[in-house]
């Protein structure tokens, strides 16, 4: 499995807020990730304050990863410097996933 992390920095409170509502809402209205986004898992993780936010996706392969990164790097975020300014983008393989009950 592979983990496709994504930071930004320089957010603030209230549009960080908004954006991971209609982060959600499209989710729900699209029944998952976008298309051509061949995800397994999404979290968004973010700073109280707005300050940093976090992105990480999760893909069952590799091939999955690529077609993935390309098609987030080639989409406009749905509302523009909301999260502040990407500072990274980086590549890991899941070393370890583990749920707490399962």
């Amino acid at each position: 499995m592979y983990a496709r992390v994504v930071t930004w920095e320089g957010g603030e409170r209230d549009t960080v807020s908004s954006m991971v509502e209609e982060i959600q809402k499209r989710a729900e209205a699209e029944g998952g990730p976008p298309e051509g986004v061949p995800a397994k898992e999404f979290l968004l993780l973010h700073a109280d304050d707005g300050s940093k936010a976090l992105a990480i996706t999760l893909f069952e392969t590799e091939s999955d990863y690529e077609q993935g990164d390309a098609t987030l790097n080639a989409m406009d975020p749905p509302v523009p410097g909301a999260l502040g300014t990407r500072t990274a983008v980086d590549r890991y393989e899941v070393g370890a996933q583990l749920q707490a009950g399962s």
